[in-house]
């Protein structure tokens, strides 16, 4: 028979041990977690890998970083967080979303508390919608209930058909709970082509005026941007309630890039790739790629969104 001592022991162990599992730090170093309340993002690092990521896009960064560290800061925000990100394919909206997601859920597009959805893919057919916005509701009610700061991202909204959106509207709004539930702390990304050729413009106004790039300000933009996306009806926010309410925190404008900018682009990818950085293959990548106004030849058609296949057909050169 067993002492009661050795029974006693046995049992404290047990306990403490069992304790020790269930405690959420080494639970959470195993299995990925909803951050905790007061939880805070790292500014440094934010601002680190923008700067070290993301290239020619000196407004992008300023907005995105003070929007999204003066909405972590904020014990008690009194809406969600909600960006709408416009501008040409290959300017970096989804690469600054990627980086944004990464900074909130460490394991980024592949976490559990990350939602991507793609018009194409999620929301393909127009005699579909109102069952789309049901699906939807209820797909974000689930899972902010689940973690609050969770993060969706809807990619391709100038695809979107229009009124889809429309269907998280309450859930952007100043209320405390809707059905029992607080949005309050989660973040909405918009992704969008719509807008880009007046961002295009207004650049290429400030180009030929002389005005340096970095001079531009959001002023000079979000306005005419917010309006020419209302009234787009390829915008998927054309007419949108969650425009009239003004439930968008900021029009972010992603601006067209140089040829400067695709160098860098390029220089970036040998390094992620081990390479060391050869400026011959960084010229040639970046010569190939076209340019508009044709007769100027400014900016990157496609951004740096083909430096990748690019650089691959150089490497097997």
């Amino acid at each position: 028979a067993l002492e009661p001592l050795s029974v006693g022991l046995a049992i404290g162990v047990a306990s403490a041990l069992t304790g020790y599992l269930s405690h959420p730090r080494f639970y959470c170093s195993y299995v990925e977690c909803c951050p905790r309340a007061g939880q805070r993002l790292n500014a440094t690092a934010l601002k680190a890998q923008l700067d070290n990521r993301l290239f020619g896009q000196h407004l992008a960064k300023d907005v995105v970083l003070k929007a999204v560290m003066g909405f972590s800061n904020n014990p008690s925000p009194k809406k969600p967080l909600m960006l709408s990100l416009h501008g040409w394919a290959g300017t970096g909206k989804n690469f600054l979303s990627q980086i944004l997601a990464e900074n909130v859920h460490p394991a980024g597009l592949r976490s559990k508390f990350v939602h991507l959805f793609l018009a194409t893919l999620h929301f393909p057919h127009h005699d579909q919608v109102k069952l789309y916005k049901e699906q939807l509701q209820n797909w974000i009610r689930g899972n902010v209930s689940a973690c609050p700061s969770s993060v969706f991202i809807f990619d391709e909204m100038d695809k979107m058909h229009p009124g889809v959106i429309d269907a998280i509207k309450p859930f952007l709004d100043y209320y405390e709970e809707v059905d029992g539930v607080s949005y309050r702390k989660a973040i909405f990304i918009f992704l969008s082509n719509a807008g880009g050729d007046l961002i295009n413009k207004a650049a290429l106004d400030f180009w030929t005026s002389g005005k340096r790039r970095e001079d531009i300000q959001l002023k000079d933009l979000e306005p005419m941007l917010s309006v020419g996306v209302f009234n787009n009806k390829n915008s998927g926010l054309w007419h949108s309630s969650i425009i009239d309410r003004n439930l968008i925190d900021y029009f972010v404008p992603f601006l067209p890039l140089e040829h400067r900018h695709v160098k860098m682009c390029v220089r970036a990818e040998m390094a992620a790739r081990g390479y060391a950085v050869d400026e011959e293959i960084v010229q040639a990548v970046a010569d190939e790629m076209t340019y508009f106004p044709k007769d100027q030849k400014i900016y990157s058609d496609k951004g740096c969104k083909t430096v990748q296949a690019r650089l691959d057909f150089h490497e097997d050169l």
